[in-house]
C-alpha cells in the first residue's frame, strides 16, 4: 500500500482543523515524530503523517465517543495505511488500544510534551522555543497552575515507554521543535516579528 504524501495529509487536516493553535500543535507533533523516527530506526514519512493527522478530528469531534474513532475511519476510508490508523487511536488512553510497536509509544510520548514546550516557550520574554532550557521544562512540570491542560502523567509515563530519562526525553523533543521553530511561528522576539 502507498502511503498518502505529506501534502495530500495536510489538505486533509486542513479540511477538518481551522484552529490556529491545533494547526501548530499537529505540526510540533509531526516535527517530533519524525526525529524519533530518525532515532528510533522509524520511517520519518509513516511516523510523521501519523503526528500530523494524530488530532485531525479532534475540533469537531472532541469527545471520548469520536475521538479518535471519526478520524481513523475516515482515514481508513481514505486508503491510510492501519499501523498509523492503530497508532492514532493508541494515542487516546480512553480506547484501550494498547501501545506495542515504537511508533506508537512516540505518538503518545510527544503529544503532551510538544503542547507543554510551546506553552513554556509563549511565556517566555521574547516567546521562542530558543529561549526554553530543559531544566526550566521540568521545573515548570511541577506547577500544577501552569499548563493545566497538559497531563503530566502522560509525559511521564511516555518517556517511561520509549525507556529514557524523562529529561533526556524533553531534551530530545525540545531540540527537534527548536530546529524547526519558524513552521511553528516561535522562532523569534515580538519585536522582530513586529517589523
Amino acid at each position: 500500500m502507498t502511503l498518502p504524501s505529506r501534502e495530500e495529509a495536510w489538505e486533509l487536516l486542513c479540511r477538518h482543523t481551522q484552529g490556529d493553535g491545533l494547526l501548530k500543535h499537529a505540526l510540533a507533533v509531526e516535527i517530533a515524530m519524525r526525529a524519533y523516527a530518525g532515532k528510533l530506526g522509524g520511517d520519518p514519512e509513516l511516523w510523521g503523517l501519523a503526528g500530523l493527522l494524530h488530532d485531525f478530528d479532534y475540533e469537531a469531534h472532541p469527545s471520548q465517543e469520536e475521538h479518535p474513532y471519526v478520524g481513523a475511519n475516515l482515514l481508513r476510508a481514505a486508503g491510510y495505511p492501519e499501523a498509523l490508523i492503530r497508532a492514532i487511536l493508541s494515542h487516546a488512553p480512553y480506547t484501550g488500544v494498547e501501545r506495542v510497536t515504537p511508533m506508537e509509544r512516540a505518538l503518545f510520548a510527544v503529544d503532551e510534551l510538544c503542547g507543554f514546550l510551546v506553552a513554556c516557550a509563549l511565556v517566555q520574554p521574547g516567546r521562542t522555543l530558543s529561549e526554553v532550557k530543559v531544566s526550566s521544562v521540568l521545573k515548570k512540570l511541577k506547577d500544577k497552575h501552569f499548563a493545566r491542560g497538559v497531563d503530566r502523567e502522560h509525559i511521564v509515563s511516555g518517556a517511561g515507554a520509549l525507556q529514557v530519562e524523562l529529561s533526556e526525553h524533553i531534551g530530545f523533543v525540545l531540540q527537534a521543535l527548536q530546529n524547526s521553530a519558524g513552521f511553528l511561528g516561535l522562532d523569534q522576539g515580538i519585536s522582530d516579528r513586529a517589523g
